[in-house]
């Protein structure tokens, strides 16, 4: 058990080398969820999932995480783009569950000039659709990125391309250009986190195996990080906030 004091009002929580790897639970995850209950969300840079998707996941291997606790770049990124153009065409490249859950955002998906060309993590990307992509944004299309994260690491340690590697593509056809980025640890999924608890980033603590993403964004807000290092939780200095 970590020698922690878990005297927060609420934890922000990452999920992928944090509370498992693959189907695997990580070592301090059932004491960590158990020690904060009621008073956390799960903040991931996933861009392929659902909530529910992921709260069914977690379910099957012991951890019981409601959908409404679960907050995903991918699905969020759906949702800035809904919130800002209601009824916009949308060029996504991205899993069926979230091109699903855009439509039933009311976003039109396949249309021939679309208003925006969102990245998530696609796995049936190709170069058909970074041909269309690029032409996109060339006729003025807006550039949104679920997650900038260029890869993660397998359970056998290789890296699995992720959705910013994809993005690193389209740009790199494109040009330089303007675009969002949803994921950490740019600060809207930090945002939308304390929100949903009802907290301030001062009273709130990030814990994440990623001192670029979740480390650096929580500082930028003023939050305290814990890092997880092999599944073990340990506070870390202070970083350099850029």
């Amino acid at each position: 058990m970590p020698d922690l004091d878990i005297d927060a009002r609420g934890y922000l929580i990452d999920l992928d080398g944090t509370l498992i790897s693959g189907q695997t639970v990580l070592r301090d995850a059932r004491w960590l969820l158990n020690a904060v209950a009621g008073r956390f969300v799960l903040v991931s840079n996933n861009a392929e999932h659902t909530p529910a998707q992921l709260s069914r996941m977690l379910q099957t291997i012991g951890l019981a995480v409601d959908a409404d606790s679960i907050i995903l770049a991918g699905t969020s990124a759906i949702d800035r783009i809904a919130a800002e153009q209601p009824d916009a065409s949308l060029l996504l490249l991205a899993s069926p569950a979230l091109r699903s859950y855009a439509r039933r955002r009311g976003l039109q998906l396949d249309t021939p000039r679309p208003d925006v060309v969102l990245v998530a993590r696609d796995r049936q990307f190709s170069y058909a659709k970074l041909a269309a992509a690029v032409s996109a944004l060339t006729d003025g299309a807006r550039l949104v990125v679920a997650a900038p994260d260029l890869s993660h690491p397998g359970t056998d340690g290789r890296p699995i391309p992720e959705t910013g590697a994809l993005a690193a593509a389209i740009i790199a056809c494109a040009g330089t250009r303007d675009y969002t980025v949803i994921g950490k640890p740019e600060r809207a999924l930090f945002e939308m986190g304390c929100r949903r608890l009802g907290i301030d980033f001062s009273d709130a603590v990030m814990i994440g195996d990623n001192p670029q993403t979740d480390g650096l964004g929580a500082r930028r807000l003023g939050m305290r990080f814990w890092q997880v290092h092999d599944g073990s939780i340990r506070h870390t200095p202070q970083l350099a906030v850029v």
